[in-house]
């Protein structure tokens, strides 16, 4: 049995195959692969990894699994998962997985190919586990693997307290113990088990929707960690499209090997050097979801990279000065979780008026960027108003809970 002394759950006893799965190269990379990848540039402390993210959610899974009375081979392959769940991981976490899944088609729960093959293969086929069926619970199929991964997964308990903990900020606490306490398994209607809330949980949902809800804005989507992400994946696809690095060898680097090979190559040095340092790109455009017009709004990748040579050209900058950060459609997965309620399980989003508030806010809380070097901001930003067929009115919206008085001043705050 190894004993670590963790931040978040104190200490955590690691035994059996997860024991095994530890000294994993596969694991022990997550270490160099930081969980909130550029956010460290918001919040300096922000330094925590994958690994030690990994290993709280092993301890959440087993503490489920406790409650549960799931036990034997069935345990072993769900502590299994929960350790190797972000193995998938490339650098800077799911910064760059956009850019993989379109050269590669996988996406970081794809492990299938990973598990099988290596230390990972052979420590699990020692314990008498079928790779595969651990990446299928990494994936979250079936009941048991929407403990690992689905809409109440000891993955998104374990990361926003640690989250919360390592910014400093004090929205994304809730209280795991009663969440692993009161989760439980019911007939689905089809003869199958669905993971739900007992009864009497609806405030318990709720408050892993609005720790989701209160983080977004303050910490995963804040301007400034937009900005330097979308520097590094125009870096990364630049390295690709420059060297004979492929797409599959970026999704096994780790943040530190991804980061001297940007700094390497000439195509993407001078993007490297103002990550390093924190000589950012600016604000030229943040309009809200309302102000974009549905074409930018569906624009597929192609049609981005298009937008932007548009908007290059009109601003006369060269293109690699110009950066069009679309973010997904607002999407609120938690909502469906089930919960208990007189004895019937309804979807969360039923139940609770909540849910709408939340979906209000987070659809008003999108934002579309523009980003530029500082001394092209204006140009870029009349430029991009023009091609994306923009309200200029609307083009400036509040950072940092201030709303400024001129476009300068607001883009001087990012």
């Amino acid at each position: 049995m190894i004993t670590v002394k963790d931040t978040v759950h104190d200490h955590i006893e690691i035994d059996g195959v997860a024991a095994d799965l530890v000294d994993t190269p596969a694991v022990q990379r997550l270490r160099h692969v930081k969980q909130l990848g550029t956010v460290q540039l918001v919040y300096p402390s922000a330094n925590h990894t994958r690994f030690e993210h990994s290993l709280g959610v092993y301890h959440l899974a087993s503490r489920a699994l406790d409650h549960l009375g799931i036990e034997g081979k069935r345990a072993d392959r769900i502590e299994a998962a929960a350790m190797l769940h972000d193995v998938g991981h490339g650098p800077f976490s799911h910064n760059l997985e956009s850019l993989t899944h379109r050269r590669t088609g996988k996406y970081h729960d794809d492990v299938d190919e990973l598990l099988a093959t290596g230390a990972v293969g052979e420590t699990l086929r020692d314990h008498d586990l079928a790779p595969e069926k651990i990446a299928g619970l990494v994936a979250g199929e079936g009941p048991y693997g929407g403990l690992v991964s689905g809409e109440l997964d000891v993955d998104r308990m374990d990361y926003l307290v640690r989250d919360a903990y390592h910014t400093g900020v004090p929205y994304g606490t809730i209280d795991t113990e009663r969440f692993v306490r009161e989760l439980t398994f019911v007939d689905d209607g089809t003869g199958g088990d669905a993971l739900v809330l007992d009864e009497g949980n609806v405030q318990t949902a709720e408050s892993l929707l609005l720790a989701r809800a209160l983080m977004n804005p303050v910490v995963y989507t804040h301007h400034v960690a937009r900005i330097s992400k979308a520097m590094l994946r125009r870096a990364a696809s630049d390295l690709l499209d420059a060297t004979a690095t492929t797409a599959a060898d970026l999704r096994r680097m780790d943040d530190h090997d991804f980061l001297a090979a940007v700094r390497r190559c000439p195509e993407t040095a001078e993007l490297s050097r103002r990550y390093d340092e924190r000589d950012l790109y600016k604000l030229a455009v943040w309009a809200e979801y309302d102000d974009v017009p549905e074409r930018v709004h569906e624009a597929d990748h192609d049609a981005e990279t298009e937008l932007e040579r548009e908007i290059a050209e009109e601003a006369g900058v060269a293109r690699q000065h110009v950066i069009l950060d679309v973010p997904p459609e607002p999407s609120m997965r938690e909502s469906t979780a089930r919960v208990t309620v007189n004895g019937e399980v309804r979807r969360l989003e039923r139940q609770s008026p909540l849910v709408s508030a939340l979906r209000t806010a987070q659809r008003n809380q999108w934002r579309l960027g523009v980003y530029a070097p500082r001394p092209a901001t204006d140009r870029v930003g009349r430029a991009a108003a023009d091609v994306l067929d923009l309200d200029p009115d609307g083009l400036v919206a509040e950072v940092r809970g201030a709303m400024p008085t001129t476009l300068d001043e607001f883009r001087d705050g990012a």
